[in-house]
């Protein structure tokens, strides 16, 4: 995949960007900006856009405010400075047998002397009327141009070219040049292409009718038509869902074949009286999931099993269920939150649940003092612990479980493989792995990001959950809002205020959650009981605040997101999202599940002043949808898979020309064919090396098998 050969020599692909002509140390650390240090992340550089130069626009045929490539000869050059500090404006008019437009440089002095007249030139922008041109053209907002000599036909300088997403010091002209440079230089010189050695096993690209992969690397950064750019981007698009694919699925038959998992026996007595003290029945698809679990637990194959259900839908059931039958057959259970506020809530609902069943349960957080810590290690090493609830905290190198079962990760999105991987090698055998996730996530995304996993769906809530009334309301109403809240707040029920931002910004003229507090506080809600809470603030004192909302000695919480993930109140009843336009439709759907948790009315009032047609879509499926896999399907839609999760949450690579959104066909084609490759032994030699330098530490985990 790496290495190229050119006439005897051989290019590494993983050398640093200063070996290639052109780039010294100065431009090798904006580069660096981007993300890009080697040779192969500047291949893999993709265009954001393309500029089509094919088809030249007569000047006379020009249209204000459409973009067009003009092709001309310069008939005179004046400059001027303007401004106080004498900015340099250079204008050339051009013309082309049917009529003249002008063009303008501003603060380029040193192109004076190439603008010659007679020379031809090609440029592309938006055309416009020129100030004081009775009727001449201009072509503003430049994008491109091209300077020719008097006996250069311009042929070379009409095509679709290349846009890159660029920053100060690197222009188009130098991400052009310099993909120029580097795809020449890895030209096997003997007319066949680009002999960069073929990633995908022998007869997939044939089989899938993809192009050669160097001749898709060239025709991704300088497609000759549309068509090859077509073909070239479905060819890199497969190849880069292909090898993640691969490594999803050699996880899982890593986790299957090279090491015997945990085998439960069928449940008895201490599950039966845990099982007995449930406040309720499962549902039906509780019931299904349960199955699922019980089948996968039942077996000497380790359990590796993604459980999603909607915000209330019971999950934490089936954890409890799953981590009480471990114990049962004399293992230890792990569960692993994101956040310590959600850690403690699963640790005190376990050690209610689980009172009179002599099942002992632990917690485990970086918070806890350092002889509780000690103590706690020791307890969870000497198996004098059957349970421990914890955070990232589990991962730290002191924790040495005697004999781990069940490891169970919740909100799994928060965490990277690499991280589940690390809590899965506890023990001599690999421990059954349940993930649980109440972000509802379409196919195409769970196929991504958790290919290595079996899925289970618990779609519908429990009977007597009331569906949660959703307004959305613009700003002028904020009184009335507020006004409500007061008396909720006065009725003994509690609120949420959901804000965008912790602090004020000079960059967003928003409210944030600090003054939105003061606001209410000192204003139409003084007298009544408020707390703010919000990332920035230490660990105790968020603590402090959420204790005393759960006991209900604060009537309204001011908040930004930190409340999104777990936290259960069931006497609140309202929730108010300020700017709700800021978040996706699947935050907002996790935030509206904060309320409605128990027999009350609630009602969710998002307030928005966005005239986008987008945002206005948003929050109106919401108001109009409580299925979270629906909004989760919207929510891709809208917004795209970049921002589904949030920046690097979910821990894979990210995808650098695929989209899970648009590509859903060669996303199921990839994986069939990374099936198929994975049926064939012979083929990992394939997989194996790329993954381990492509995608580094994502898959560093991946061993033989």
């Amino acid at each position: 995949m790496f290495f190229v050969k050119r006439k005897g020599r051989a290019m590494n692909l993983l050398d640093s960007i200063q070996c290639l002509k052109g780039i010294g140390p100065k431009k090798a650390k904006l580069l660096q900006k981007l993300g890009i240090t080697t040779l192969y992340d500047l291949l893999t550089y993709y265009p954001k856009s393309y500029e089509d130069q094919s088809a030249v626009t007569p000047i006379a045929q020009l249209a204000p405010g459409e973009r067009a490539t003009i092709a001309g000869t310069i008939m005179n050059v004046a400059e001027k400075q303007a401004g106080r500090r004498r900015m340099t404006i250079l204008t050339a008019l051009v013309g082309d047998g049917t009529g003249f437009a002008r063009v303008t440089w501003f603060n380029q002095p040193f192109l004076k002397p190439k603008l010659k007249a007679g020379r031809r030139l090609f440029v592309t922008g938006k055309a416009a009327y020129a100030y004081g041109g009775r009727g001449q053209m201009e072509i503003s907002q430049m994008q491109s141009y091209a300077l020719l000599d008097e006996q250069e036909d311009g042929a070379g300088h009409l095509g679709i070219f290349p846009v890159y997403a660029a920053t100060d010091g690197l222009n188009q002209t130098f991400f052009r040049k310099t993909m120029q440079t580097l795809l020449a230089a890895l030209d096997d010189g003997e007319g066949s292409g680009f002999a960069l050695s073929e990633v995908l096993p022998q007869g997939v690209a044939a089989r899938y009718h993809l192009l050669p992969r160097g001749a898709a690397f060239h025709a991704i950064h300088f497609p000759k038509d549309a068509d090859e750019l077509r073909e070239a981007r479905r060819r890199l698009a497969f190849e880069e869902l292909y090898l993640i694919q691969c490594g999803l699925l050699l996880l899982k038959k890593q986790a299957r074949e090279k090491q015997k998992g945990v085998r439960h026996l069928a449940c008895s007595t201490l599950f039966r009286q845990a099982f007995s003290q449930l406040p309720f029945q499962l549902t039906d698809d509780q019931a299904a999931v349960w199955q699922d679990i019980c089948r996968n637990m039942e077996s000497d194959t380790p359990m590796r099993r993604l459980v999603q259900g909607d915000v209330g839908s019971g999950k934490t059931v089936l954890a409890l269920l799953a981590l009480v039958k471990t114990v049962e057959n004399g293992f230890q259970g792990a569960l692993m939150a994101p956040t310590e506020i959600l850690a403690r809530q699963h640790y005190e609902t376990f050690t209610k649940q689980l009172a009179g069943t002599g099942i002992r349960v632990g917690f485990l957080s970086g918070h806890i003092t350092a002889k509780e810590k000690r103590e706690l290690y020791e307890r969870i090493a000497s198996h004098d612990v059957d349970i421990v609830i914890g955070t990232h905290a589990l991962l730290q190198e002191g924790v040495q479980f005697a004999a781990l079962g069940l490891a169970v990760t919740d909100e799994q999105h928060r965490f990277g493989v690499a991280q589940r991987s690390t809590l899965e090698k506890q023990g001599t055998a690999l421990p059954d792995v349940l993930v649980m996730t109440a972000t509802p996530i379409p196919r195409t995304m769970t196929l991504t990001v958790y290919g290595d996993l079996d899925v289970s769906q618990v779609r519908h809530l429990p009977p007597g959950r009331k569906p949660v009334r959703t307004f959305v309301r613009t700003t002028d109403r904020r009184p009335l809002i507020y006004k409500y809240v007061r008396t909720q707040a006065e009725a003994g029920r509690q609120s949420y205020v959901v804000c965008p931002l912790v602090e004020q910004s000079d960059e967003q003229d928003l409210p944030s959650a600090e003054e939105v507090y003061d606001e209410l506080r000192y204003g139409i809600l003084r007298g009544i009981p408020c707390g703010l809470v919000h990332g920035r603030m230490k660990d105790a004192e968020k603590e402090a605040v959420m204790q005393a909302f759960y006991e209900n000695r604060i009537r309204v919480l001011v908040s930004t997101t930190v409340i999104e993930v777990g936290v259960n109140v069931p006497n609140a009843t309202t929730l108010v999202v300020e700017h709700a336009d800021r978040f996706g439709l699947a935050q907002l759907h996790q935030l509206r599940g904060r309320i409605g948790r128990g027999d009350l009315a609630s009602y969710c009032i998002l307030v928005s002043d966005s005239k986008t047609d987008t945002a206005r879509e948003r929050l109106s499926i919401l108001a109009a949808t409580q299925d979270g896999f629906q909004l989760a399907e919207e929510d891709l839609r809208l917004r795209g898979p970049g921002q589904f999760f949030g920046a690097r949450q979910h821990g894979l690579p990210d995808l650098k020309i695929a989209d899970v959104l648009r590509d859903t066909d060669i996303l199921l084609e990839a994986r069939q064919a990374a099936q198929e490759t994975l049926g064939r032994q012979e083929d990992l030699s394939f997989v194996r090396p790329i993954l381990a330098s492509h995608y580094k530490e994502q898959f560093e985990h991946i061993t033989d098998v």
